[in-house]
């Protein structure tokens, strides 16, 4: 797509901008301004405009995507809350689903709920599983509670009844009754997350409403602060799924965009893989605050409907909030350039969660951070080049990465600094190793059967080691890796995913209610994709089936055309093939009689998004030419286990075909990509990095 599209990311650490400028691409790195995150986007897009010689009102589109809504369900930093729910559920979101995610853990404490009990009201009413009234709304209890939540001084209400998802009239009519008394944003469940399972539909409408004042206020001046600037052009939201929407929803409905950053870097690898023809890829995402893995199949990312934020119990399932909106699936690690380095009580070197951020930062910053991160144990083993660190816009101290390094690390192990940094960048290593293991074992998958392709500010640091720890031969990083997640907002498209649950049997399957559930799903997904464009849809019809008796369901992809009667078989045998996929055999269902285990739908999903064209297909070159090294520095090499003269090349007088032989770092603006001494780096034609096993390149 032609024109002048911006993407602007803001990070933990960084925000991060890319420019599209009629098929040129121009990017910066700036740091995130956490008193004002706007700030950092118009800084930064002012580099670019400059280094594009273009001005603001020539913008076309600017998609961006943010952690702030992430970092204030972590940090508490939301509104105050008032939870308006069915008499008798008052303390579900702190019951939680009553799973111990530390089984043997006899002190175990489950995460602080959101809302507090205090400020969670209940009203008579009821809605059954079928949808249907089983007892009227008490209207009147709705007004006092209505006008005691006014006099509180409230900043947002969430509404969530039971079974609100099959019939959502009572939380329409509470919403119409609160709105009338009180002047907050007021999320209703049954428009957040209209999805069976209480806990995770009431913890998601919660989560919403919480972070909606302070999303709301953000976006409205981001708008205001980019038409002052002169740039008039529309401004578009990348969500947790991957798609775009506008801010008008993504304010409504912020909890949408808790994973919008990492889905940008998802889509950003799919692309890559694409052009490549790679069919099995893993993406490795490392920025300053944490690292993310995703596996990518048939150019497509891993999804699922819901995911967890700020898990108290390190990285451990279950022990955070559960958010149920559509989501890219990755592992995501407390595991980033900023994660402060520590020794616990064993005399073990650890890493994060905590992030020095961008305030103060690590140590080597010269900004006040006194306390090592892993940015100080690169630089002192030499990955890094301190006079040309963000493109020479930050003068990293060597000095004050080694004193901080022996203090909290070194000397607390009578370790030289040099040992203490490979101990840490090592333990950050096989934390991101592990976890990449574990997200593929997880999904049935062999992580040594995949491609890696590394981006962010950090992963090509580390991406050469990991692939030595997990088995994988090649590595990909491509052009503005550093700014992997901006460009692919570039790469994005208008899309949204609507879905309903409604459990129906096959015993019982009507073919009208069920082509209707679904026309309504794809009008409201469509719906949303329209704000942004008038061009081809594509959908997606999903259904998530499972043995009735059954806890959890497994997705099953539908043809997109009217359903009849017939179809029956049709499910039931999609069903099976899935379930044998997933499990290695199905269990024995139903014959054509009707016999045996009876199968369900659960969950209805309809995905909508704009046609777009496939990128030109690149084929992968081993590389003939050897390139020559104009400079050296000495930098550790993990493999060898002893500091190498390592040749220093810039990645932008490299050509096509080129090879560099490792160990080597290869320099650009934004990150560096260091090849370790197993490994080989070639230049492929669009200017990507493969990095390949010596022992294959030839």
């Amino acid at each position: 797509m032609t024109g002048v599209r911006l993407g602007a990311d803001i990070g933990g650490t960084f925000t991060d901008i890319a420019l599209d400028c009629r098929g040129q691409l121009y990017s910066t790195k700036v740091l995130t301004n956490y008193a004002a995150p706007e700030q950092a986007i118009l800084d930064g897009i002012a580099v670019v405009l400059r280094d594009a010689g273009i001005t603001p009102a020539e913008l076309e589109i600017v998609i961006h995507g943010t952690t702030l809504a992430t970092n204030a369900l972590i940090e508490r930093r939301g509104a105050r809350t008032a939870l308006v729910t069915t008499q008798g559920f008052r303390d579900v979101i702190e019951m939680r689903t009553e799973s111990r995610f530390e089984q043997y853990d006899l002190n175990l404490q489950l995460p602080t709920p959101l809302v507090p009990r205090e400020d969670r009201f209940t009203v008579s009413g009821r809605i059954g599983a079928q949808g249907q009234e089983l007892q009227p709304l008490d209207e009147s209890a709705l007004e006092r509670i209505a006008d005691h939540i006014a006099a509180e001084g409230f900043g947002a209400v969430a509404i969530g009844f039971i079974h609100s998802y099959m019939n959502p009239a009572h939380e329409r009519r509470a919403r119409e009754i609160i709105a009338a008394r009180v002047g907050v944003p007021i999320s209703i469940s049954s428009e957040v997350s209209p999805q069976m399972r209480e806990f995770e539909r009431f913890n998601t409408v919660c989560a919403n409403a919480y972070v909606r004042p302070q999303m709301a206020d953000y976006l409205a001046r981001l708008q205001v602060r980019l038409k002052e600037m002169g740039a008039t052009c529309p401004v578009f939201m990348i969500h947790s799924g991957g798609g775009l929407i506008s801010v008008e929803t993504a304010a409504e409905f912020p909890v949408r965009l808790v994973e919008s950053g990492p889905a940008g870097g998802a889509i950003f690898a799919a692309d890559v893989a694409q052009r490549f023809g790679l069919d099995r890829v893993v993406s490795y995402d490392m920025g300053g605050t944490t690292a993310k893995i995703c596996l990518i199949e048939d150019f497509q990312p891993r999804t699922a409907r819901t995911f967890e934020v700020a898990r108290t119990y390190r990285f451990c399932k279950g022990s955070g909030m559960p958010i149920s909106i559509p989501v890219i699936e990755m592992i995501e690690i407390g595991a980033g350039g900023g994660s402060i380095a520590w020794v616990d009580a064993m005399g073990r070197i650890q890493t994060g969660p905590e992030s020095a951020g961008s305030e103060p930062g690590p140590a080597c910053y010269q900004r006040g951070g006194e306390r090592p991160a892993i940015t100080d144990a690169d630089l002192v083993l030499g990955k890094l080049d301190p006079e040309n660190f963000a493109g020479g816009a930050i003068r990293l101290s060597v000095d004050n990465a080694r004193g901080a390094i022996l203090r909290d690390v070194g000397d607390k192990l009578n370790l030289p600094a040099e040992s203490a940094a490979f101990g840490i960048v090592e333990v950050v290593d096989e934390n991101m190793a592990n976890a990449a293991r574990v997200h593929a074992v997880e999904n049935g998958k062999n992580i040594s059967d995949n491609i890696m392709i590394a981006f962010g500010g950090a992963a090509p640091l580390h991406a050469a080691r990991l692939c030595e720890k997990l088995g994988i031969d090649r590595c990909l990083i491509p052009p503005g890796a550093g700014v992997g997640s901006a460009i692919g907002f570039l790469r994005a498209p208008f899309g949204y995913e609507a879905l309903a649950s409604k459990v129906v049997r096959l015993s019982e399957f009507d073919a009208g209610a069920f082509n209707a559930l679904v026309e309504g799903l794809k009008t409201t997904a469509e719906g949303f994709v329209r704000a942004g464009t008038q061009g081809a849809i594509l959908r997606e019809i999903t259904a998530f089936m499972r043995y009735v008796g059954q806890g959890w369901e497994i997705p099953v992809t539908l043809p997109d055309r009217p359903f009849t009667a017939a179809d029956v078989a049709m499910l039931r045998d999609s069903f099976r093939d899935n379930y044998a996929q997933f499990f290695g055999r199905a269990i024995d269902g139903p014959d054509q009689a009707g016999d045996g285990l009876e199968i369900e739908i659960v969950t209805l999903s309809v995905k909508a998004q704009d046609e777009r064209t496939a990128p030109e297909r690149l084929a992968i070159t081993t590389g003939t030419s050897v390139a020559d090294a104009p400079a050296s520095r000495p930098v550790f090499d993990p493999a060898r286990g002893e500091t190498l003269p390592t040749a220093v090349v810039d990645r932008a007088a490299m050509t096509h075909g080129t090879r560099v032989s490792g160990p080597a770092v290869i320099v650009e603006r934004e990150t560096a990509t260091v090849v370790t001494s197993p490994f080989d780096v070639v230049m492929q034609a669009d200017g990507t990095l493969m990095m390949i096993r010596k022992e294959i390149a030839a």
